[in-house]
Formats: structure tokens, sequence, C-alpha cells
């Protein structure tokens, strides 16, 4: 069932969902449009309501009394699935890669004090972990809690993220559509769901992941090499890196267009945009529609004083 802004009223109330008109662009003849996620709650934002919408739906028909899932210690998924779930009147465990820190990143504190209980485990075993429906060695009174894959992967969360394009009026005439690109399952959604003419082209956040097609692939059971294009030169020093040059035109971003993005998704793939457009990439007269993810909160890690939002 694709994901529907019915559903999502069950437990929330909508945010102004809109597409925001980027002015200033180095191609002449090119639109360039933002699908405005990040409005849509000021916790669940952006692509992670619609990863985790078929999972929860599942969880409260087998009434489970909770959920587990996985994450970073800067997940916004774990934040969002935390929350998503006390909402729902479920309890959360979040089983978190690396070894418990001394002082707890704003996620994770974001996660504690809503409830959810943390379990930390060393980044070889979480490898294996998450990727096993498993949870007996977990704790045995969890086994009644539904599994949610790390990032809201796997079909269920394909499935909820190929609703995203129909939020954006018109969304079958744009001829480009970009998003920034981590597990691979909002983009798979995308190209689930996109007219058969329009091009995908992701912005990696993550430094060599040269496995992405193979995973997007598994998730549609299909090939997408001729739909898809995966940018590999944007992700700043890798996963949760970046650099000043980074945060500057993030904030010049911001002045030139009021829209607030995040160093870890949003302001990479911003950036790499821009910088198509400068190569020529996208075609003259192109429509493009960028989407904008959320995760606005990851920001919160970063120095003070490192925004002006």
């Amino acid at each position: 069932m694709p994901f529907s802004v019915t559903a999502f009223n069950m437990i929330f109330s909508v945010g102004n969902i809109n597409t925001h008109v980027i002015p200033a662009v180095a191609t002449p003849g090119v639109q360039l449009d933002v699908l405005r996620l990040d409005t849509i709650h000021p916790v669940v934002s952006g692509n992670k309501w619609f990863k985790l919408s078929g999972y929860l739906r599942q969880a409260r028909n087998r009434d489970a009394p909770g959920i587990v899932t996985f994450g970073g210690a800067y997940s916004n998924h774990i934040v969002a699935a935390v929350y998503a779930a006390k909402s729902a009147g479920m309890r959360s465990v979040g089983v978190i890669r690396g070894e418990e820190p001394q002082r707890y990143s704003p996620s994770l504190q974001d996660a504690s004090a809503n409830g959810m209980k943390l379990v930390f485990i060393s980044r070889s075993e979480y490898a294996h972990r998450k990727r096993s429906p498993d949870l007996s060695w977990l704790d045995s009174s969890l086994h009644h809690y539904h599994l949610i894959p790390e990032g809201g992967a796997g079909e269920m969360g394909v499935t909820g993220a190929s609703g995203i394009l129909h939020l954006a009026d018109g969304w079958e005439t744009y001829s480009d559509i970009v998003t920034a690109i981590g597990t691979g399952t909002t983009t798979a959604g995308i190209l689930k769901a996109a007219m058969p003419g329009q091009r995908i082209t992701g912005i990696s956040a993550m430094k060599n992941n040269k496995a992405l097609y193979g995973e997007i692939e598994v998730l549609l059971q299909r090939s997408v090499t001729e739909r898809l294009e995966v940018m590999h030169g944007y992700h700043f020093g890798g996963y949760g890196k970046y650099t000043e040059e980074l945060l500057r035109w993030m904030n010049y971003f911001y002045h030139m267009s009021t829209i607030p993005l995040d160093f870890v998704y949003t302001g990479k793939m911003m950036f790499g945009i821009f910088d198509l457009l400068k190569r020529g990439y996208f075609s003259p007269g192109a429509k493009i529609l960028a989407i904008h993810s959320g995760g606005l909160q990851g920001n919160r890690s970063l120095p003070a004083g490192s925004l002006d939002y």
C-alpha cells in the first residue's frame, strides 16, 4: 500500500508540504524545485516517515508491544523511529553501532529521553545482526517486538518511499529527479514510482559506496542502471564528514533560498546539483525536482555558530 496523507494523520498532524522554486541556477532555461519534506513534521520529517509507515502498520496489525531497529550514534532514523513508536503507543529498542560513548550524541539523547532502550554492540557484530531477523540474541522478552531494518530498508520501506513523488504537484512533468542516497531505500522507492522518461540522479553521502547499484537492484528485483546514475564525488570526506567549504556553501544556499539543509545528506546533494549544473550535466530546459529528505536535527552535532540557521 503506498503512503497516504490519511495514514500519516492517524498519528501525526501533517505540516506544509510544498515545492520551493530555486531562482538562481547556472544553466539558462533550467527549472529547479525542491520538495520540502523537511516541513512535514519537526521530528519524523523528510523521508523517515515514508520508510517507517509500513513497518509500523505491520506492528500495529500484529499487536506488537514495540519495535526493534538499528542505527548509528547520529542516526536520524533512530530519532524518528522512537518518536513514531511512542506516538503509536509502542515501546522501542535501538541497537546502536559501536561501543557506548561516555557522552551521548544529540540523537541518542533524544532517543533515550523518549524511552528507547539503547543496546550498543561492536561494529563487526552490528554488521552481522542488522541483516538477521532473529532477535533471540537480544533479549528473550523481545521476541514479540516487530523488527524494522536499519534506515527502514526493505520492501516495506521501498513501498512507503514510492509515495514521495506524489506529494509534488505535477511530479510527472519533471525531467530529472535528484535525491541524496544513504541505504538506497528512498531512491529505490522513487525509481519504483517514477515515469519511464524521468532520469533519477543520486548523490551518495558515503565515500566509494560502489555497492549501491546492487543493493537497489536487490530491493527492486530488476536492473536500474539505465534509469539511475549515482554520483560519488560529493561526500566531503565520507559519511557524516564535512569541510568548511560545505558549511559555507550551506549558509550561502540558505541566504539565497531560505531553505535549511543538513550536512550529512541534503547539503551534499544540493552542492552536487549546483556543481552538476555548472558542468552541463543537466540538459538545457531541464526541469529538476530535488527531494529534501529532512534530517536537520543532525546539524546539532556541528560546533555552535557553524550555520546561520
